[in-house]
């Protein structure tokens, strides 16, 4: 199968946690005998933190506006399918460009999908539109649950289909490190995650300045009151993520709120955590327990006193059952062999519902010089 992938970044992972949901994925992808391209737009922030300039999975092409985009027509056009994600820039435009050019089917990737519908309400379309959801052969979406039915029903998507982030346990090993902070979290500054933080970790900080604490991430803005037992670390690049973890008791997850209220929208670093046979400490939400079970594989918290609580594990009897029995269920269930079984699986589906026939009357009505 012949693969465009349209994303945010592949080549930068600062700042962004799309870079390594395309990373595991599209290796994984490959892996089972396809050809990926993936083109991304050359911006200046990604260009002054790219920690992949080169992939040896997939050909990873840039390109600086729509007309260079448009050089990519006869790639675009030879494809099983082309795949556009969120966020990405001028995203409409280039969705309509993906679906005048491609022969076979087009799909969205969505990788923010509370986030996307919350714009959508509010007549934003920054990357996607109304009228281009009904024109996508498939919706895949970072969220699953209702959200799905919501997609096809009310906006018009003839297809959508749950694709959850994943991890390469191979790069997210469990590793033997002295532990550094009690509780860490990892995540780049959301306005919407700050309570949470401020709530499940900075005031557990406060009311216990015996914690070693941590807050990696990059864009916090000046102001934020730190507590002096919590360390600020600018940017952990991806290579580095299982040495965090591996240096931390316990570390937290905080959910961006459109996410909280649709539910089943895991982010990807549970996954890499319990990979590396951390505990998570995670706010809690509806669809949760259909990919980790509470108490046994993932512990949540509402508020201080939960994570206070959880912590309070003297001689780490059940952080390390918790951490043992989160890394067995990714192994089970949420690696990226697993997601790019279903990519595949989704793909395959939504090409014979379009059959030969669309395919090719597509490719007639295309002029491609």
């Amino acid at each position: 199968m012949k693969l465009i992938v349209l994303g945010l970044s592949l080549s930068s992972a600062w700042g962004n946690g799309h870079a390594t949901t395309w990373r595991a994925l599209l290796r994984a992808f490959a892996a089972r005998g396809h050809d990926v391209l993936f083109l991304e737009r050359d911006t200046p922030w990604y260009a002054a933190h790219r920690d992949l300039p080169e992939a040896d999975f997939c050909r990873l092409a840039l390109y600086r506006d729509l007309d260079e985009l448009a050089n990519w027509r006869r790639e675009i056009a030879a494809s099983d399918a082309v795949m556009v994600g969120s966020y990405v820039p001028e995203g409409v435009a280039v969705g309509r460009l993906v679906q005048r050019l491609a022969a076979g089917i087009t799909v969205f990737y969505d990788i923010d999908t509370p986030v996307t519908l919350a714009k959508l309400a509010r007549g934003e379309h920054d990357y996607i539109s109304p009228e281009l959801i009904s024109r996508y052969d498939l919706y895949l979406s970072f969220t699953g649950g209702p959200t799905l039915r919501i997609l096809e029903e009310r906006h018009g998507t003839p297809r959508a289909r749950v694709l959850y982030c994943s991890v390469d346990p191979a790069r997210y090993p469990v590793l033997d490190r002295p532990c550094r902070w009690d509780l860490s979290y990892l995540g780049t500054w959301s306005a919407d995650r700050q309570p949470a933080l401020e709530r499940l970790l900075l005031e557990p900080a406060r009311r216990a300045p015996q914690l070693r604490c941590v807050v990696a991430g990059a864009q916090y803005p000046d102001g934020i009151d730190w507590p002096a037992n919590v360390e600020r670390i600018e940017h952990v690049a991806p290579d580095a993520h299982p040495g965090f973890y591996a240096a931390s008791r316990f570390t937290l997850n905080v959910t961006r709120a459109d996410m909280l209220r649709a539910g089943w929208s895991p982010s990807v670093r549970l996954f890499e955590a319990a990979s590396c046979g951390t505990p998570v400490i995670s706010d809690a939400w509806p669809g949760i327990e259909e990919l980790f079970r509470p108490g046994e594989e993932i512990l949540t918290a509402t508020g201080a006193d939960d994570v206070l609580a959880a912590l309070d594990d003297r001689d780490g009897t059940r952080r390390a059952r918790i951490g043992a029995a989160a890394r067995a269920r990714v192994l089970a269930s949420h690696t990226a062999a697993h997601r790019a079984a279903e990519l595949e699986a989704h793909l395959r589906e939504a090409m014979a519902a379009a059959g030969e026939p669309v395919g090719l009357r597509r490719a007639e009505e295309q002029v491609i010089p």
